[in-house]
């Protein structure tokens, strides 16, 4: 009778863990969807790697008072230093500096679409790292994710088109960089606390941003109101309060939902690069996010 009992307040429970799961999964794409337009918007007023430098700056000092207000050791276990510097520099290090580029160099919609293959080139570096054959399935998805790239980046003239490559290799640089950081840290995980290990990522990942942007002249004081709105989200939201969400989210819920459910993050950057910073949504913009998503879910469930 107690174990008849029991059952259904353990299923509510679970319901309510999915549930509560899915609202941290939402929100953490959402804030990284958003973070693509915001950063396009801060571009046009700031130099790109002081942008990256001045954001990392505060977000680094934020994560690191938030992760003593949570009560979390902030030193660097013993053992840890050479998995943190490799992962630090994968993940943001090259990754802040390559996106950035695409950002550069690319229409915010676009550069999120590319960047956001990088689902697909994980299956395929984990041959190499973890043995891992490629199967039929994620051929199909590079195919695929490669088709939808093609279809938005030809959305406009032959020359223009020639044009974005740059921007282009520079979206899958950043993709294949993060792929192969994910890589690493699953086979090398950090032993330590989620805030406080971000926060030195940040900080050791920004060392090679501040040499780039040694060679920069910012024009701190030309930086208007909604520039200063767009720093501050960039170095809290994402980095800090999306990560928590992201963390939370991966108790609560299976890893493959989670890892599919972070695909809202370029739809949202795709409809909010159209809302706020104008740029062209249509049928081939559609069709091409459409293409490229089917592709990177392909990949996630091989």
């Amino acid at each position: 009778m107690s174990v008849e009992v029991a059952l259904p307040g353990l299923g509510a429970r679970a319901r309510g863990d999915r549930l509560q799961g899915l609202g941290f999964l939402t929100i953490t794409a959402v804030c990284w969807g958003l973070n693509w337009p915001v950063v396009k918007i801060l571009l046009q007023q700031l130099p790109p790697f002081s942008m990256r430098l001045g954001c990392s700056i505060v977000g680094v000092t934020f994560a690191f008072a938030l992760a003593a207000a949570r009560g979390e050791r902030l030193g660097v276990p013993r053992g840890q230093w050479r998995s943190l510097i490799i992962a630090a520099l994968l993940n943001f290090g090259a990754f802040s500096i390559l996106s950035t580029l695409a950002l550069v160099l690319l229409r915010a919609s676009e550069a999120v679409i590319i960047t956001y293959t990088m689902p697909i080139w994980s299956a395929l570096v984990a041959w190499p790292m973890l043995g891992e054959r490629p199967t039929v399935k994620r051929l199909a998805a590079l195919a695929l994710g490669l088709a939808g790239v093609a279809l938005i980046v030809g959305a406009d003239s032959a020359s223009a088109s020639w044009t974005k490559l740059p921007g282009v290799l520079c979206g899958f640089g950043a993709a294949w960089v993060f792929a192969l950081g994910t890589l690493f840290s699953k086979r090398h995980p950090l032993a330590m606390p989620p805030v406080a290990g971000v926060a030195w990522q940040v900080l050791v990942g920004a060392l090679p941003v501040c040499v780039l942007a040694w060679f920069e002249t910012p024009n701190w004081g030309g930086v208007t109101l909604l520039g200063w709105s767009a720093a501050s989200y960039i170095a809290i939201v994402p980095m800090t309060v999306a990560y928590l969400a992201w963390f939370r989210a991966l108790k609560l819920l299976p890893a493959a939902i989670a890892s599919t459910g972070v695909l809202l993050s370029p739809i949202t950057g795709v409809i909010a690069s159209a809302l706020m910073l104008g740029e062209p949504l249509g049928a081939r913009q559609l069709a091409a996010l459409a293409m490229t998503l089917t592709g990177v879910v392909l990949a996630a469930r091989t």
